[in-house]
């Protein structure tokens, strides 16, 4: 060994020592936040569970998201399918997670079809909404920005509670979804999937009036996501929907706005005032499910499987940047 190579050993053993010590002294990371069920939430007349995520340090007055699942599924497949817990953990949100049971339903759908269960004050809605009180008091949240979404089932429950609770809710995100009192309006809820209720953009109003009687605004704003080749829930229910909300705010049903995200056909409707009121997505050759867009892009999210499909949209994300969450 030369001389400068002896000089330097210590100094190169001294270096590698104090970084193993700050390796080893440094303070371990905080834990990644994870899904928690929550129990004495409320009377809780519907009978379901609530499950939550909240990130590792999340600051009061924070936005709240209730995301609804679908058919056969449970709150922590729709919560990482989704990508609603990874957008939460980036823009600073809680998320609440409902959860059917079987006794309930016996393929786990919220039953958006039952008059017991889509009335405020009772059933599963109002279930929903202690869910909501419960959250807000826990995490100080910001009452003015609860917004609720989900898939299928999920999704007709959504325009429920846009209905019911209208006061709760700045806004919506009904996926493959179906309007409020669809089943009624139809006389079942398998006419209203497969073909769709035939009523004027008017009575689909007054559905949503009668189930909040008296309330005179602001109503919730809604976006609608579909796709073009869904056998299950036909699209034609978008267009109901989107008929029966341009009717309660008081909008015309022309698009203000028409143009492709992502590839695919985007429509937005705005109300006398000159807001965006309704907002669609029609998933080009997407079938029964949730779009999503898998990868660590800056507008990606989700992870593909079933009832989750890949069609380079995600539907958290949309929703996420129309309701200003990040």
């Amino acid at each position: 060994m030369t001389q400068t190579g002896a000089a330097l050993r210590p100094t190169l053993l001294t270096a590698l020592l104090a970084a193993l010590l700050s390796v080893l002294l440094a303070p371990a990371p905080a834990s990644a936040a994870s899904l928690q069920e929550v129990t004495g939430f409320g009377s809780n007349p519907g009978a379901l569970k609530m499950y939550r995520y909240v990130p590792d340090g999340l600051p009061a007055g924070r936005p709240v998201v209730v995301a609804l699942h679908g058919c056969t599924q449970n709150a922590a497949g729709y919560a990482d399918g989704t990508g609603w817990t990874r957008l939460a953990d980036r823009w600073g949100f809680s998320v609440v997670l409902p959860q059917q049971q079987s006794g309930n339903n016996l393929s786990r759908c919220f039953n958006w079809f039952q008059d017991a269960d889509i009335r405020r004050g009772q059933g599963e809605a109002a279930s929903l909404a202690q869910m909501v009180d419960r959250q807000l008091a826990d995490v100080s949240g910001d009452a003015s920005r609860v917004y609720v979404t989900g898939l299928s089932a999920g999704g007709a429950m959504t325009a429920v509670m846009m209905a019911a609770y209208p006061e709760k809710f700045a806004a919506g995100g009904v996926v493959a979804g179906l309007p409020y009192g669809c089943a009624q309006a139809a006389g079942s809820p398998y006419v209203c999937m497969y073909v769709g209720a035939t009523q004027t953009p008017g009575q689909w109003g007054d559905r949503v009036r009668a189930a909040r009687p008296g309330h005179t605004g602001p109503w919730p704003v809604l976006t609608v996501l579909h796709g073009t080749a869904d056998h299950t829930v036909k699209p034609a229910n978008m267009t109901d929907l989107v008929e029966q909300w341009t009717d309660v705010h008081g909008a015309d049903r022309t698009a203000d706005v028409s143009d492709t995200v992502a590839g695919h056909p985007h429509q937005v409707f705005r109300g006398p005032g000159g807001d965006a009121v309704v907002e669609t997505y029609g998933l080009t050759g997407m079938g029964h499910g949730q779009p999503v867009d898998p990868g660590s892009g800056q507008e990606q999210c989700g992870a593909a499987g079933a009832y989750f499909l890949d069609v380079g949209l995600c539907a958290a994300y949309r929703l996420g940047k129309a309701w200003e969450l990040g």
